[in-house]
């Protein structure tokens, strides 16, 4: 999320001795966000700088994550088209390496076609630090802002999901989610609306940087890099949310191979929303595979320390031999 796959230029570079390798900006992302496209020609035809403050503003197109599901599922069809060996036409396998937002992207994705032939073509899913959860702000700002992203996620997902809970307490919370929920969607995307996002519209706090990275190198890259975004409209913060409900109300019938990897303390896509999903699916393919970073509270694996870098990938490496070798 506000980020954009050119970061990933050196993990791609990893593996691409030995296999094909693809990645996509996600609508309002990237070369996929208007203005940074027209940024990048103009300093293409030789312009010093131009101002992108206002990138984050293509955000107010995405009511929920279809658009982004719809931008991997292209990325996954360019991609398959590309995986057929030449002269025997045999059709190679293909693999997802996402992380955070893209996580729960493409577990979305893959949930919504259980049947398609695209799906038939994955052979597993790499995720690292997935949105299976909502933010838990650390230190003195949580006290203010947990209660409140609390709230809305539990009046949202009392909303959005049925719960088998005893009459009295499913009653008071159908009634408070009823009550709430239009009222907070209302005043959400209000201030998304032109005119308001201007204001309304939140910078991402300092303490997220901090917690990106267990390096402070690449804190400081992370900071220094124009092409990330640094405001998110409410209206899109609000699908992320929604999304997350969603998803977690069908993970169990998730059956992707996959390897999970997060951080036991990260408080940007905090581990409940891991183990979860680990405690309900890794039963339902026997390479699935769980790496939980004890003691760690960043989010970004793959911008680790050089030495745990190297381990990760070591990692994942090895995980998709075993499903290249035992498909």
């Amino acid at each position: 999320m506000n980020e954009y796959i050119g970061r990933y230029a050196q993990i791609a570079g990893y593996f691409a001795d030995r296999y094909i390798v693809a990645g996509v900006d996600l609508t309002a992302h990237g070369l996929s966000n208007r203005v940074f496209a027209q940024a990048q020609k103009r300093l293409d035809a030789g312009v010093d700088s131009v101002d992108v403050s206002d990138a984050f503003l293509e955000q107010a197109q995405i009511r929920d994550l279809q658009p982004l599901r719809d931008d991997l599922e292209q990325a996954l069809l360019y991609l398959m088209q590309r995986c057929t060996r030449q002269p025997d036409g045999k059709k190679l396998p293909v693999f997802i390496l996402s992380h955070s937002l893209g996580s729960l992207v493409s577990a979305s994705y893959l949930l919504q076609t259980p049947h398609s032939i695209l799906k038939n073509r994955i052979g597993g899913i790499i995720f690292t630090g997935p949105a299976f959860s909502v933010t838990q702000v650390p230190g003195w700002r949580g006290w203010f802002q947990n209660p409140l992203v609390r709230f809305s996620y539990h009046t949202h997902e009392h909303f959005l999901n049925p719960h088998n809970e005893a009459l009295p307490l499913l009653l008071f919370n159908q009634i408070l989610a009823l009550l709430a929920v239009p009222l907070q969607d209302a005043l959400i995307e209000f201030l998304s609306l032109p005119g308001m996002h201007q204001v309304s519209s939140p910078t991402t706090p300092d303490w997220v940087t901090e917690y990106l990275s267990n390096w402070e190198e690449q804190r400081k890259r992370q900071r220094a890099d124009p092409y990330i975004i640094r405001r998110s409209i409410l209206r899109y913060v609000l699908a992320v949310e929604k999304a997350v409900i969603q998803f977690r109300g069908t993970m169990a019938d998730f059956n992707t191979p996959y390897l999970l990897i997060y951080s036991e303390h990260d408080p940007i896509t905090p581990a409940w929303g891991s183990s979860d999903f680990a405690a309900a699916t890794l039963g339902n393919h026997p390479h699935n595979q769980v790496m939980m970073l004890a003691g760690k509270n960043h989010h970004e694996h793959l911008f680790s320390t050089p030495d745990l870098t190297r381990e990760l990938l070591h990692k994942i490496d090895a995980w998709l031999q075993l499903r290249i070798e035992y498909p």
